[in-house]
Formats: C-alpha cells, structure tokens, sequence
C-alpha cells in the first residue's frame, strides 16, 4: 500500500511532465508570418485564416490510433445558416484531374454552394458524402429535399495512414461540422491534413487571409489548403528545397512529386460563379509560386465561394428572377491578387506547422527543418528581421 502511494506522485509528475513538454512542442512551430516571412504586399485579416471572410466556420476531427491511423476530416461552413435553403454562389476550377471532387459537375452547371465543403483522404470521400446527405437531410426546414449536392475532396495520406482499412466515419464527418467555429483555425497535422506529405516534407491544413484597402472595396479573401504535392520548394522566393537537397529530380531523393492539393477560396465581395472561377484559376498560381508543378498524379482542384448575405440563393423563392449587385470584371483584379498571396502564404503555413509524424509501416515523414529554413530565408533576404 505505501509503494502503491508513492508511485502514483511519480506517475502523476510523469504524466505532467509530458503534458507540458507536448504543449510546448505544439507552440514551438510558428507560423510563417511569425517569424517574419511577410508573403506578398496586401494586409492579412485578423487571424491570418479563411474564418475572417465573415460567416465561414472551419472544424476538424483528427485520426491518430494505434500505430497505422493519420487521417481526419476538415469542414468549411460557408455561412452560419442553413446552406441547403441559402445557397451561395461557387465555382470549381481542376488544375490537374488526378483525384476526386465530389459535387463538383453540379457546382459547375448551377454556379452555387448548398452544403459544407468536405475534405479527407481519398478512400473516404464515399463515407463523407453519405454524412453529409444524411446531415442536411436532418436538418430543420429540410424535411422535403430529395436532392443534396455535397461536395468532398480529397487527398491521398496512404503513406502514412492506413487508407484501406477506411477508418473515418460518418459520424466523424458530422463531428467535423458541429464542431466548425470561427476565429484561429488549426494547421498541420489536423483534420484532413493529419497524414499528408508535401514537398517530401510533412504537409497538412493551412490557411491564410488578405485584406483589401476600403479603396479597393475592403474586401476580404480567405484560403485554406490540404496540402500533399510536390515539386521544389520555394519558400517567398527562396529556393529552399533545392539547397535542403530535398526535390523533385534531386540525385539523393526519390520525388516523384505526385500527390494533390485541395483549395477552398471564400470572400465577402460580391462575386458571382463567373468570377469566382476566375479566382479559383489563380489559386494555381499561388500554389506554383510555392514551387508545386501539378504533376501528372497530382489531384489539385480549387473550389471558391462568395458568403455575401445579398448574393445568397433560395432554395425557394416566390419569384421567378433574382436581382443582385455583383462586382464587375474591372474590378476584380485586387481579388486575383489577394487569392494568389493567400494561397501561397497558406501552403507555406501547413509546412510550418505540421510535425514529424511516423506512421504506417513505421514510416516517418519529418517536419519542415525550420532552423535551416530561417537560415536559406535570410540568406536571400526573403525574411523580415
């Protein structure tokens, strides 16, 4: 009995031990804007992320079991409401074709968004889409629909999770949703981030914001990314990949740089499914600047939103004809601007944050070397003092 009294202090300073030392493992990755990587010339939103375009609520449900599970689910929420009976305008643009966008011929064909956007691993997208059905189904005001168009991507973490045993659920996916939120949004080994590889390094969710001047419209552009792709990695210019040794065509690495990347672009400005394309096409410009080449094997796919109230589309009206305010092409410059530093500063973010992870098989995928990072960064001058 006394043994047994003096182990469970020691097994409770142990366990507080390691509580603290994982806590600050988590906090000592930073974003790249916190450590003085200033991407581009346009002023972030408040928290840097997606969730500053007003109404969009991101949430996660992350898989790590055993020693074969890294996979999860991230939601994005357009608006605060029931996005069944508001639909919002949308558009989908496919850098390249290799993988899965659920929804997305219908998105196409109507120009609009009536249900949370989905993103996961590759063996799951099925299981996604009967969550989601079954979620808006539930939904108050719902009880007439027979049609639900839900949209889900997806990147494949096979090599670090074990895809075929098919680990998420719906109600996985559910969970993602009801815990969708506002504000500072998780990045790295997260949601459906938890299992990927980007630039042979590890990849995950990222997200990034621009602000644009009351001048411009005081718009606000929002992108989060799923990153799992490759190429050279450019970091704000900087050729980092090359002078880590870690690219695609590199003698000592065996990239084939294949893989996907799933990007959500949101705004508040009033854009219709017309010029949300056109920002949605220059979301592969970001990710080009990041040094991804949308290879072959690469599934790299863009869906934009608009969450302006006035541009919300009914699922019934009494009208025949909806009259709106939407920007014209004039103005839509800024726009392309503010998508393209969102999308690279995003990508950036999901390298910074996310941790080495081991997983399936045993294998291990390390983090971004950020130490040598900062370093190659200074160097050419690509980093704010």
């Amino acid at each position: 009995m006394q043994q047994a009294l003096q182990v469970k202090p020691l097994l409770l300073l142990l366990l507080m031990i390691g509580v603290t030392t994982q806590a600050w493992a988590q906090q000592k990755r930073k974003r790249a804007r916190e450590y003085g990587i200033v991407v581009g010339v346009l002023p972030t939103g408040k928290h840097n992320a997606i969730t500053d375009v007003a109404g969009v609520r991101v949430g996660h449900t992350t898989l790590v079991r055993e020693d074969s599970v890294r996979t999860g689910v991230t939601a994005i929420l357009p608006h605060e409401g029931n996005v069944f009976q508001e639909k919002v305008p949308a558009a989908v643009y496919v850098g390249n074709g290799f993988g899965k966008l659920a929804g997305s011929t219908q998105v196409v064909e109507l120009g609009n968004l009536e249900t949370p956007v989905i993103l996961t691993n590759t063996l799951s997208v099925g299981t996604a889409l009967n969550a989601v059905v079954g979620y808006e189904l539930q939904q108050p005001d719902n009880e007439e629909v027979q049609s639900v168009n839900a949209v889900v991507g997806e990147t494949n973490d096979g090599y670090l999770n074990d895809i075929r045993g098919r680990h998420v659920t719906e109600a996985d996916v559910v969970q993602a949703i009801q815990q969708a939120k506002g504000g500072a949004v998780d990045e790295g080994n997260v949601g459906a981030g938890t299992g990927t590889v980007c630039f042979g390094f590890k990849g995950g969710i990222g997200t990034s914001s621009r602000q644009l001047p009351g001048s411009l419209g005081g718009y606000t552009v929002g992108v989060l990314v799923q990153t799992n792709f490759g190429g050279v990695l450019q970091v704000n210019g900087a050729p980092v990949g090359q002078e880590l040794g870690q690219y695609y065509f590199s003698q000592k690495i065996k990239d084939s740089a294949d893989g996907s990347c799933m990007i959500v672009v949101a705004t508040d400005a009033p854009v219709d499914a017309r010029n949300l394309e056109r920002m949605a096409k220059r979301a592969m410009m970001g990710l080009a600047k990041t040094g991804g080449i949308a290879s072959n094997g690469s599934g790299d796919y863009v869906i934009a939103f608009s969450a302006h109230p006035e541009l919300r589309i009914p699922y019934t009206s009494p009208g025949k004809t909806q009259a709106n305010n939407t920007l014209r092409n004039d103005d839509m410059s800024p726009l392309f601007m503010a998508v393209i530093e969102a999308t690279e500063e995003a990508i950036i973010n999901s390298l910074f944050k996310a941790e080495t992870m081991t997983g399936k098989e045993q294998r291990t995928v390390e983090a971004l070397p950020l130490a040598k990072v900062l370093k190659i960064l200074k160097k050419h001058n690509a980093i704010t003092d």
